[in-house]
Order: structure tokens, then sequence, then C-alpha cells
């Protein structure tokens, strides 16, 4: 389904189209397979697909939300009329037609076409027209309108997924040697260290996290970091290996090509990012929460410095549960780096950290996205902070928020730690925003 060049010898490299026998599926990423040249190595699974099947089309994108599917469909590479299948998120083995249209009262917009199915296996979408199949459905309307927004163009350009692993051979191998490594550019530096943008042996770009010297004791951060690396879900960034052997420890993961969420708001100086675009961040960043959520997992951190932005506005969670494991005494309630504005009192006072207090700090990220990257209760010191929250203190309503987001900032920020919502709440109150909360927002020009 994608072009891959192979990493290591053991590899096989192939090219979109290109056809190969299937010789062991057995590990869940990596499958071995025979080329019609008779060359035989691994593939990643998430680059190939089955002959004959819906998965092996280039319109089909399996079980993505409808979410996913409009911003995906919305690139500046989808033009009008591209489209693409997934299945139903409320009804599994059902489909859904998505088309990319552009009308007089929504504006650039995405359609959505349930496609039902036949007792003998055929499918349609009105019933006066039926097919055997998806394939017959796709070719009929990209010929005829026939009732729906417009004929169908071309598929909706798939990205390429993200890699489990650096490679075949690093998939059960966590430390990785230091000299197959190569830094290049400085991305940002924080109270954990330094981010490069570099590569792994000259064929793979990365982001390289350089740690503080002394920062973390190297036994706990492996025994975290263990931990860390089983966490799998598209908006956390993908954590690939260590180098531990001597320091500064090197933390090597997915490379994110816009660098912290914080940078990006503050940077966007015509204003391109509206509030959709914020509200879309917000429910991206609350689905990887929700993920850690449900494996009671505690981020400690979360703050725009500690989202990555990739193409397209996709952000993703990053650095979660690194402050669990430092050392670092400045990183400790009393200590100059420690992000009071962000921690939720019971954490910063009584260092009762849980996933409510993740939920807090979600709070003070929605006040960040809708300022575009200010530093939360301007004008007020750490401890003058820690006093007025105490008190009862919440901030204003920053300008243009819209309601439903204030709501729900205060809501994160309630005082008793059980009554704040879930990130799963969170998730989907975002996700749904302009359907069930707003449905009628329209950007002021």
């Amino acid at each position: 389904m994608y072009d891959y060049q192979a990493r290591t010898e053991s590899e096989t490299s192939f090219s979109k189209g290109d056809q190969m026998e299937l010789l062991d599926d057995s590990h869940a990423d990596w499958w071995l397979v025979r080329m019609r040249d008779g060359r035989e190595g691994y593939v990643p699974y998430n680059f190939v697909a089955r002959m004959d099947t819906m998965e092996s089309q280039d319109w089909f994108f399996g079980k993505i939300t409808r979410k996913d599917a409009e911003r995906l469909l919305k690139f500046p590479e989808s033009p009008l009329g591209s489209f693409l299948i997934r299945e139903s998120e409320t009804e599994p083995g059902t489909y859904v037609l998505c088309v990319h249209d552009k009308d007089a009262s929504r504006g650039d917009c995405v359609k959505h076409y349930k496609i039902r199915r036949l007792d003998n296996g055929g499918c349609y979408i009105t019933s006066k027209t039926a097919f055997t199949n998806h394939t017959e459905l796709i070719r009929h309307y990209q010929v005829k309108e026939e009732g729906l927004c417009r004929k169908l163009t071309i598929p909706c350009p798939k990205p390429k997924p993200v890699m489990q692993d650096l490679s075949v051979e690093t998939k059960d191998l966590w430390e990785i040697p230091r000299e197959t490594l190569q830094l290049q550019t400085l991305l940002g530096s924080g109270q954990f260290g330094e981010v490069y943008k570099g590569t792994w042996k000259g064929t793979t770009d990365v982001a390289i996290k350089t740690l503080k010297q002394g920062s973390m004791s190297v036994a706990h951060f492996l025994q975290e970091a263990q931990i860390m690396k089983m966490l799998r879900h598209d908006k956390l960034v993908r954590l690939y290996a260590v180098c531990t052997k001597e320091e500064p420890i090197f933390i090597v993961t997915e490379l994110m090509a816009n660098g912290s969420l914080l940078d990006y708001l503050r940077n966007d100086k015509f204003k391109q990012i509206t509030i959709p675009h914020l509200i879309d961040m917000a429910s991206q960043i609350a689905s990887g929460m929700a993920y850690l959520e449900s494996k009671n997992f505690i981020h400690r951190d979360l703050a725009a410095r500690n989202i990555l932005v990739g193409e397209n506005n996709i952000v993703k969670v990053a650095d979660f549960g690194l402050a669990r494991i430092l050392d670092n005494e400045e990183y400790n309630p009393k200590g100059a780096r420690f992000p009071i504005k962000w921690t939720a009192p019971e954490a910063a006072l009584r260092q009762k950290f849980s996933v409510k207090s993740d939920v807090w700090s979600f709070g003070i990220l929605l006040y960040e996205l809708m300022t575009r990257g200010r530093i939360p209760y301007p004008g007020m010191d750490n401890k003058t902070v820690l006093e007025q929250v105490e008190r009862g203190f919440r901030m204003d309503k920053p300008t243009n928020t819209p309601d439903g987001v204030y709501t729900k900032m205060l809501e994160c920020w309630h005082e008793k730690p059980d009554l704040r919502p879930t990130f799963e709440h969170l998730f989907i109150y975002f996700d749904d925003y302009f359907i069930s909360v707003e449905p009628n927002y329209r950007e002021a020009d």
C-alpha cells in the first residue's frame, strides 16, 4: 500500500503495488514475506494488505473516526470530490462513504453517506441503485453524481503509518548503540534537556531527547521506560529506543515536523489557527490522554510545551511519565522549574498526583490553546497562584473563547478531584463540539 525502504539486512524493500507471498505473520508488527524476484525479508505489517480485500484499496481507511476522516479530506492535497470509505464507529461492520464538498451554507465540508448491506452481500447508498461490492459502487459514483453531493474524483491521499519500531531488529531491543544516532538540528530545550532532529543509521528521521546529566537514576529510568514503550496510541508520540550506557541519556522517538504546540501557537502570527482548529487539537489531546487514563497511567506534566505538532495540525502527547522519574531537585514543588501554574493544588501541596490532577492540567492547556500560548495566571508568581487557587480563584474566560470551552475549563478546575470530568468525557465533548455543543458556530470575519 506504500513504498518501503529496508533499514536493515533482515528487511526487504518494496514499492506500492508490489505483490509478495506471506511466509510468517506470527509477529504482530513485522511479517516475513517472499517477493516475486525471490528476495525474502521482514516488512512492517501496516504497510501491506492481503490482495483482493478492502484493506488493499487506496480508498479504504478502516477504523478511523468521523473527525479524522474530515481532517484528512480537508488537507490541501485532497481536492473537492476526493473520498474515502471508513468503518462506522457506531455500527461495526457497516461502512460510510465520506466525500470532500463545498456548498453555500457550510462552505468547505465533508459529507458522510451510510453504505447499506443487502442480504446477498451487495451494497447500496440509495435503494434504486445496488452494487455487488464496494469497488463497483465507487466506480459508479466516479461517473455519476446520482444523489451524492458531487461525483467522486480521487481517493483521499493516505498518510504513511507510524512505524512501531525503528526496524525489525530493534523490536525486542530497547537499548541501541549511541553511535547509530546522528544529532543534527536543535529543535528545542526544556526542563528535561534538549531535543534534536536526527537520524538512526542514516536512514530514519527521529527525534532525540538528551536528558540532563544526573537528572535521574538509569535503573529507575529503564524500569519506567519499559512501561512507556508499551503504550501505543495514535495520539501519543511513539517511543522507539534509549541510550543509557553513558550520559547524557538519549530517548529516541517519532519525529513531529512542527515542534512543540506552545511554539506553534505563539508563532501563528497571521491567526491561521482558527477556533475550530483549536477545538480539534483539544479533542486529539483528550483522545491520547483518555488512552493513558484507561491504562491508569499518569502524565504529571501535561502542558502545551509537552504536546508535539505534525503536519496539518495533527497533535500528539509527549513526555508522558518523565516527570515521575526525574531526580532533579528543581523538579519538585519547591523547585524553580516545577510547573506550579499547570499543577492541581492537591498535587502541588500534598503530592497527590492522579489522572484527575492530569485533568486539571488539561484545563490549563485549554487556556493555552485559547490564548495561543500565553502563560497562565498572567502577572502572578507561583506562590500567589498556589494561595489564590486554594482560596477558590479561577482564571477568567480568555477573549474570544466559546462559552462551551470555558465551561469545561472550570469543570477541569473543580476543587474536588472526583468531580472533574474524565478524559473519555472530554474527548467525546470536544470531538462532537460543533455538532452537539455549538452547531451554529461561525468564525468571525
